[in-house]
């Protein structure tokens, strides 16, 4: 019940919506820290007070040995067993109960959750990012700064706060009660807090520059070794291993160019940490033994002065490894802020509206769009698709068929004109509702590694056992399913599909997506080359159930074999971004223009040379 109490101060999974993080270091870092704040500044109070007690233990123990000297062992106890009683509770009692305090607030309410809030906030706003944000970066490089700022930005206020206040707090005791006991004591104690923050002057800047480097290194090389693994079929078909090698090793090389520099720094900040250690040691007995040999300095105050410079000796080792652990988190922070606070490039307006569609009207007027910098690929392109009409792209590789698709489901947002669905801008309503009524099959099918239930009911997670089984019978894919098992015993629509489907072959996985299509039943249907790794006779299968797929719905679809698509309402032939033909199948053959062309090269909607000419 305490633990639990702790542990569910803050929650780790705010409903909040994702908003973009500032990008620099402390907004950055206090964007995340607020929700924590208090248990920070509750850890800071509790770290002061043991910091307090712990000084004064010593201090106590001094005292102690000056008892035993002025006092006989007739009357030591008739005359300090109350104090003595006195130091015994605030040591065995109060310093262990104030450790609980600091510990609970510490290790339950914020070394879980804190890493945890931060993974699941950074994670749904990089979820947001635009396909071309993903496009541009590893998977795996990603994922490897999201995990570990979330571990840098809590460590990092861990030890600014607790550290920091715990440490200032240890030191300034400390000089009060050598001042206390002879002031000429504490010369030795300022003369190595000043050697002892020029070491960390000169030392800790360069392990964050090092730190940092050495982060972003070990993103890199974390994301060549996923490449690999995510893309382990090409690696073997084209018998990559070695290559893949020698990627991997360049990247561990580069990081160890980041390690090595950091480690000569480390190496020489502990000698010299040691050297200054060693002279306080020194300094501080060969002084206070001159003072007691002069009556300036009883024996307790001596014994406390030496007790404490050891112990201070053992914490400046560590509190300076903490503060070089300080520096290498704030140059992983640095280094992944980059990436978690980049803005997102196609976001919601503000008060966006829910999409309502009604019949499935598709308007596009005047769309003008490029990539980037690159030269337009659409400029002012027009097209009306009536409700519940079937429309087949056509054109050459790079023609803009795919990029049409992409401003239909707002992947990408305009540079200029509109895109209307039933009326509505599709700029102006929210992206979620947008997809949510576009069903879309493409021909390169990627599954979660989930079950393939999960898979299946994506678009509706709410469906029942029996419509996932209907939509898999409907698209040709439940034979399959049951005779499916994995290697955890996991069969039929429980069994998992490995990553991107990897388990499942190509047919499999575009009727898995077929089925997926089938079960959201949006209003809106994109067909990329949807049959395209099917066998001849699963399509075959397949194509009598598209019309029952396609019925009462809004059809856009693209396919290399002309002959899947030559029955569609009217075809549309794009080059270069704008629309030169549209006109049913027959029509088109009439005209003799880019559209006969391409069916002249096929015999049967098949290609005669293998050049794929219709593909985008």
């Amino acid at each position: 019940m305490l633990f639990r109490y702790f542990e569910t101060l803050v929650s780790p999974f705010p409903d909040e919506a994702p908003t973009q993080p500032p990008a620099t270091l402390w907004s950055f870092a206090w964007y995340y820290t607020k929700p924590f704040v208090w248990l920070y500044l509750a850890v800071a109070l509790t770290s002061a007070a043991i910091a307090l007690i712990e000084v004064y233990a010593f201090d106590l123990v001094g005292s102690v040995v000056d008892w035993m000297t002025e006092t006989g062992q007739e009357d030591f106890w008739s005359v300090h067993g109350g104090q003595i009683l006195l130091i015994s509770l605030l040591i065995a009692i109060i310093w262990p109960l104030m450790s609980l305090l600091d510990d609970l607030l510490l290790v339950q309410g914020i070394m879980g959750n804190m890493p945890m809030q931060i993974r699941w906030r950074g994670h749904r706003y990089l979820l947001r990012q635009s396909t071309a944000f993903f496009a541009d970066d590893f998977a795996g490089r990603l994922s490897t700064k999201l995990m570990q700022t979330a571990l840098g930005v809590r460590e990092m206020m861990n030890k600014c706060i607790s550290l920091f206040v715990y440490m200032s707090v240890y030191f300034l005791s400390a000089i009060i009660l050598f001042g206390a006991n002879d002031w000429r004591l504490t010369i030795p104690l300022i003369i190595w807090l000043i050697a002892y923050f020029v070491t960390m002057y000169v030392f800790l800047p360069r392990l964050q520059a090092w730190s940092e480097k050495q982060s972003d290194a070990r993103s890199g090389l974390n994301g060549r070794i996923v490449d690999a693994y995510t893309n382990i079929q090409t690696v073997k078909m084209f018998s990559s291993g070695e290559a893949e090698d020698a990627y991997a090793r360049k990247g561990m090389e580069d990081m160890l160019e980041t390690v090595h520099p950091q480690m000569r720094i480390v190496t020489t900040m502990s000698f010299t940490l040691h050297v200054i250690n060693g002279l306080l040691i020194v300094g501080t007995i060969i002084l206070g033994s001159m003072l007691w040999s002069q009556n300036a300095l009883s024996v307790g105050a001596l014994a406390f002065a030496a007790t404490m410079v050891l112990r201070i000796q053992g914490m400046s080792h560590y509190f300076l490894w903490e503060v070089s652990g300080l520096f290498e988190n704030i140059g992983a922070v640095v280094d992944g802020l980059k990436t978690l606070s980049q803005p997102t490039a196609v976001v919601d307006r503000p008060q966006a509206a829910l999409l309502t569609p009604k019949g499935g009207e598709v308007e596009f007027k005047n769309v003008t769009f490029r990539y980037g910098a690159d030269a337009r690929v659409m400029q002012k392109l027009s097209l009306h698709i009536r409700p519940g009409e079937r429309v087949g792209l056509v054109g050459r590789s790079g023609a803009g068929k795919s990029t049409l698709v992409n401003l239909l489901l707002r992947l990408y947002d305009v540079e200029g004109g509109t895109i209307r669905i039933d009326g509505q801008n599709t700029a102006d309503v929210r992206q979620d509702s947008l997809r949510s009524a576009i069903a879309v099959v493409t021909q390169d099918t990627s599954l979660l590694h989930r079950s393939i239930r999960e898979n299946i009911a994506y678009g509706r997670p709410d469906a029942s056992d029996e419509e996932i089984i209907e939509a898999a019978r409907r698209a040709e894919a439940w034979d399959f399913i049951q005779t499916l098992k994995d290697r955890k015993g996991r069969v039929g629509l429980e069994a998992h599909v490995g990553e991107r489907g990897v388990k499942l072959s190509g047919g499999q996985r575009q009727r898995i997506a077929i089925a997926r299509v089938i079960l959201k039943n949006a209003p809106i249907l994109v067909l990329d080359e949807a049959t395209s790794a099917l066998d001849s006779e699963v399509e075959a299968a397949i194509q009598e159930r598209m019309d029952l797929l396609m019925e009462d719905k809004t059809v856009v679809a693209i396919a290399h074999r002309l002959s899947t698509i030559a029955a569609m309402d009217r075809l549309i032939v794009l080059d270069e971004g704008a629309i030169v033909e549209q006109g049913r199948h027959e029509e088109l053959i009439e005209q003799g223009g880019i559209y006969a062309s391409l069916w002249s090269r096929q015999s049967g909607g098949f290609l005669n040379t293998g050049e794929v000419v219709a593909a985008e």
